[in-house]
């Protein structure tokens, strides 16, 4: 994986090839970033980047006698350069004897000590396929269902173990660790080894909650935040990447804040008119009647929990951008014509309050979507607090 797969993070690649350039680089680092901002695959091409690279260039006197690189640029390498070295084919395929993988595994019968190379083959088959996919997306993959996933006290003896090894061919041996949530007090058994490696080694640790990991492994590693790419680069991505239509590209990148896993499931139901269903069920609250709110609660209860979700996220969407659309002007926002004819429609028939109201309703009904909540009582009762919200101007039921 190169830094060009990556969406986005100009300016973070920037930095970390600079840092190995002038030789900055910290024993332990830890890319932290939420969901599908890009962080594994960021981490992932930037270990396969340093394992990849040369040595730097052998010392040699020079006529006074001291001692200079035999280059001039001390045998650096660019990224965009790196896929031309014979180590990155290897490292490119995670094959590399230097690069070494941790992550959550579970083990498949009862009073087995499972290591992550146990999963190694499903490992390579899913980062190549799903590099933006989540620990839920990898746990299934293996087959996990409902059990948990962990990071053992196997796989940390594992890891000293490696670490232990001289290097094969490249200069540093990288372990990457995936998700150090899942550690939890078996990460105390890295933590001498974090605060003192053996020499030429490079840590890289991928999170996405500072809060669940150990607060003594956060401060024996280097902070890197990796923002969200940006909804241009996240259309860029859906119609280059994925052969998205510009049009739903553009509509699923104002959705997703920056999350190119959201993007991409929203895009494998693009059959979907979220706007028209949208519109349906507004019709439905607002006109139709119990009658009809019931219908409609009864067929959101059969299309998946992953598509009501969906739905709820794109009319939030519409309601920001109606308050958007309010504060900044029309012209200041880009919308598609369904789209900002549908956010005019609900800035006549709502205040900012209330449609504040309403998107505090539709993000805790969200919160209970994902809690398997009972989908037909769910939009039944969300329908009625948006009539009283919307036809009585009343935000009182969000309190």
């Amino acid at each position: 994986m190169l830094f060009s797969d990556v969406i986005g993070l100009g300016p973070l690649k920037l930095n970390l090839t600079e840092m190995v350039k002038k030789n900055r680089l910290s024993h332990a680092l830890l890319f932290l970033g939420k969901e599908g901002s890009g962080a594994l695959p960021l981490a992932m091409a930037f270990a396969q980047y340093v394992v990849s690279i040369p040595a730097a260039a052998p010392l040699v006197p020079d006529l006074f006698g001291n001692l200079t690189p035999l280059s001039t640029d001390g045998g650096f390498v660019a990224p965009e350069d790196i896929h031309t070295l014979p180590a990155y084919q290897r490292a490119a395929q995670l094959m590399h004897p230097d690069l070494h993988f941790t992550f959550p595994v579970f083990p498949k019968k009862s009073g087995d000590k499972p290591i992550s190379d146990d999963y190694i083959a499903e490992w390579r088959e899913f980062i190549t396929s799903y590099p933006y996919g989540n620990v839920y997306d990898w746990l299934q993959s293996i087959g996990a269902e409902n059990k948990q996933g962990n990071i053992t006290a196997e796989e940390c003896n594992r890891i000293h173990h490696q670490l232990n090894l001289k290097s094969f061919e490249s200069e540093t041996k990288v372990v990457l660790i995936w998700m150090p949530e899942y550690l939890r007090k078996e990460g105390n058994k890295l933590l001498k080894l974090l605060e003192e490696p053996p020499a030429h080694t490079l840590f890289i640790l991928v999170a996405e909650n500072e809060e669940d990991i150990l607060p003594t492994i956060i401060s024996r590693c280097q902070l890197i935040k990796v923002p969200a790419p940006d909804s241009h680069e996240i259309e860029a991505a859906l119609i280059q990447r994925a052969g998205a239509d510009p049009v739903r590209a553009a509509q699923i990148a104002g959705i997703c804040e920056g999350n190119y896993r959201e993007a991409l499931q929203l895009l494998q139901h693009a059959e979907n008119d979220w706007n028209s269903l949208l519109r349906e069920w507004l019709n439905a609250t607002m006109k139709g009647g119990p009658v009809h709110q019931l219908k409609f609660a009864e067929e959101m209860h059969k299309i998946g929990r992953e598509k009501q979700k969906q739905l709820l996220k794109y009319f939030i969407h519409l309601l920001e951008q109606s308050i958007r659309i309010k504060i900044m002007g029309i012209q200041q926002v880009m919308l598609g014509d369904n789209e900002r004819d549908f956010a005019e429609r609900l800035n006549k028939i709502t205040s900012v309050s209330q449609q504040e109201a309403i998107v505090n309703e539709l993000e805790k009904a969200i919160y209970y979507i994902e809690r398997n909540a009972n989908a037909k009582l769910l939009f039944q009762a969300l329908s009625i607090k948006l009539f009283y919200i919307i036809q009585h101007k009343s935000v009182l039921l969000v309190s």
